[in-house]
């Protein structure tokens, strides 16, 4: 990559960070289920009813027909407010073995929820910040179209009737 930018230090500490939110018009409950799913996110723009989803040990391990292989490894889940995940590259593929943090905050509001989503630790895929930018870039678009993904499958899901016996 010829990146001719140069940041500062304080300027590459904030862009190791990447925060989205959306206001989702679901209860928590119904969110919560979504996010605990380790890698919702790898699709093309909408989410999977039923994702090739394996565990090996403590690592999820999802795959999808055309972006590939993703793993994760669940940190932390507090229902239904907070659940954690580190995403942990594949050495299979030539990637780096360094991971970053997501986060999700599920905050309830009138009407839904608040879907905060955070990812850190970008500086620690590379040593280069020319790699690991480039890498935060993709993710950076990334969550403002998984987080319409999200926010279209529950809503979808939530709106769907139950039948009365």
């Amino acid at each position: 990559m010829n990146n001719t930018t140069t940041y500062t230090q304080p300027e590459l500490d904030e862009l190791d960070r990447i925060a989205r939110q959306i206001d989702i018009d679901a209860p928590a409950e119904r969110v919560w289920q979504l996010v605990t799913r380790p890698g919702w996110y790898i699709n093309d723009g909408v989410v999977e009813a039923e994702p090739d989803l394996r565990y090996e040990g403590e690592v999820a391990v999802v795959r999808h027909p055309s972006l590939g292989e993703f793993r994760f490894r669940t940190v932390e889940l507090d229902e239904p407010r907070y659940a954690a995940f580190r995403w942990i590259g594949t050495p299979s593929r030539g990637e780096s073995t360094g991971s970053t943090l997501v986060e999700f905050w599920i905050d309830e509001r009138a009407g839904g929820v608040t879907l905060r989503v955070v990812e850190t630790g970008f500086s620690g895929l590379a040593e280069d910040p020319a790699v690991w930018l480039k890498e935060r870039e993709g993710n950076d678009k990334g969550w403002l179209t998984e987080l319409e993904a999200a926010k279209a499958f529950v809503e979808e899901d939530a709106a769907v009737p139950t039948t009365q016996p």
